[in-house]
């Protein structure tokens, strides 16, 4: 028993530094037999085949694909293209690992398999194929995000703009989600923003002009848009303080 013990050690050896030798070591004009099938430790369901003294590890969908079963022969090209398919599959699903948890536009894909150091070549056949798929789809990102800004977070239209165009949304699709809100929208959203503000503030109507207009600013609303809200709050305390002769109106 003790001597099977050292010879399967010595085997496990041999399979751990094939494994480091990688597919260029293979011979180029031989038959190489698979010997043994085995499920990695990786989080990923990969699978090391063996190939005597050699090995190459691929995801299972790629070994099922290919037939890479025990006693299965292949040459050393064969198994070139099999690592290509292996990258190819690997890249697809490393996107949709990204897309689990919220939406992502095309860009932002890119540049996270991009961090995982995937072929160029290979990232973009990926994202077609989520595309094809209607897994990505910058126009809708672009519409949905617009909405979602605007009427969860009170965000303005610049704001907006700023931030799809960060996300590497096109221009013409940044333009029509924008057009799909009104002015009037966009002026309810500034004013039930600015009225927050404006209540919070403590002290007369200069100082709460002082401190909402740039608020508003800052969270993407054009000044245009910004003096008509605070012209309209100041109506709406002088409506309720009439005595209060302070205020000053843009014209």
């Amino acid at each position: 028993m003790e001597g099977e013990t050292e010879m399967d050690q010595h085997e496990d050896d041999l399979y751990e530094e094939a494994e480091v030798e990688g597919i260029s070591q293979f011979p180029d004009n031989e038959e190489l037999i698979i010997t043994r099938v085995e499920r990695t430790k990786s989080r990923e369901a990969r699978y090391r085949i063996t190939f005597g003294l050699y090995s190459i590890t691929v995801l299972e969908d790629v070994m099922i694909k290919y037939r890479m079963t025990r006693g299965n022969t292949f040459l050393k090209k064969d198994l070139e293209d099999i690592i290509i398919a292996d990258e190819r599959q690997r890249t697809y699903v490393q996107s949709l690992r990204y897309l689990e948890h919220k939406p992502r536009t095309r860009h932002e894909l890119s540049q996270k398999l991009r961090q995982k150091e995937f072929a160029a070549s290979l990232i973009e056949e990926a994202l077609d194929r989520l595309e094809r798929e209607n897994l990505v789809d910058d126009e809708l990102f672009a519409k949905e995000w617009t909405r979602q800004r605007m009427e969860g977070q009170r965000k303005g239209k610049l704001w907006i703009r700023q931030e799809l165009r960060q996300k590497g949304i096109a221009n013409e699709l940044i333009a029509e989600a924008l057009e799909g809100v009104s002015t009037d929208a966009e002026f309810e959203t500034a004013l039930t923003a600015g009225r927050k503000k404006w209540n919070q503030v403590k002290g007369d109507i200069q100082e709460k002009k002082r401190k909402t207009l740039p608020f508003l600013m800052r969270r993407g609303f054009s000044m245009d848009m910004v003096r008509r809200v605070v012209n309209g709050l100041i109506e709406e305390d002088e409506a309720n303080d009439p005595e209060d002769d302070e205020a000053l109106l843009w014209d």
